[in-house]
């Protein structure tokens, strides 16, 4: 499996990212295949296991189930690994066994919904029209340099690789997608709440000012009438001053 991974790489030139995944996936592969009833503990270990974010996205990579099994079956594989992962049952590592309890009802819970698990295998469907695609180019490549047609992806195991490398890409672009959207949706939702705050504040500002301005109204006309008055005091005052201090002239003797 390891010579089969490595002339994967060699041939096709891909990615450092995906030469690791590659050695990864076969590891797991020839574990799986060594001892096909895992322990809890292996189960715990297989459900966290470095990539595991990674892995788990896909459902049927979770319950290690082929995208074709019945409901049926589904449900007892589902009921399987949560009796073996459950905490109660692993109370020396019961925080671990916690986070792979979830990991298994959230898996079955996409499943057991009819349009969450055609949404995975459409995904699935996906993986093989484009890695049939590109199993067609490679063909028509080497036909048109005059070699022979034949590729890595023609041995079953190889093909079965590629179809599951390129469903864990599409499950992982799916995620970054919906991240981004649930992203782009709380700013929004902010934006607006901010917005809404903003307009609250403004409100009260006007209702304040509004209560203030009736409030101070009946100190405003007394101020006036005040004024008013005051002021028609003083011009009664001084008119009243002026006729006292008015002294008329001296009378002077007629001159014969």
């Amino acid at each position: 499996m390891a010579s089969m991974a490595n002339d994967i790489n060699k041939s096709d030139n891909i990615a450092p990212k995906e030469i690791e995944f590659n050695e990864y996936y076969t590891e797991v592969k020839e574990i799986e295949k060594r001892d096909s009833v895992l322990t809890p503990k292996q189960q715990i270990e297989r459900l966290l296991r470095p990539g595991s974010t990674y892995f788990n996205l896909n459902p049927f990579e979770v319950l290690q189930i082929d995208p074709d099994t019945p409901i049926d079956e589904i449900k007892k594989k589902y009921r399987r690994f949560s009796i073996l992962v459950h905490p109660d049952k692993n109370q020396d590592d019961a925080e671990r066994a916690q986070q792979a309890f979830e990991i298994i009802n959230k898996a079955w819970k996409i499943l057991e919904c009819d349009d969450t698990r055609r949404k995975c295998l459409d995904v699935i469907d996906e993986a093989k029209g484009r890695t049939d695609l590109m199993i067609a180019e490679k063909r028509k490549k080497l036909k048109k340099e005059g070699k022979n047609p034949v590729i890595p992806e023609d041995d079953p195991e190889k093909y079965k690789h590629a179809v599951y490398v390129l469903t864990m890409k599409l499950f992982a672009d799916m995620e970054r997608k919906r991240r981004e959207l649930q992203i782009r949706d709380q700013e929004e939702r902010k934006r607006k709440r901010e917005a809404e705050i903003e307009e609250e504040e403004q409100r009260n500002l006007e209702k304040e000012w509004q209560k203030n301005f009736e409030e101070s109204r009946q100190n405003r006309v007394n101020s006036w009438q005040n004024f008013q008055a005051g002021s028609s005091k003083s011009k009664k005052d001084k008119t009243t001053k002026k006729l006292k201090t008015f002294k008329p002239p001296k009378l002077k003797p007629e001159s014969r």
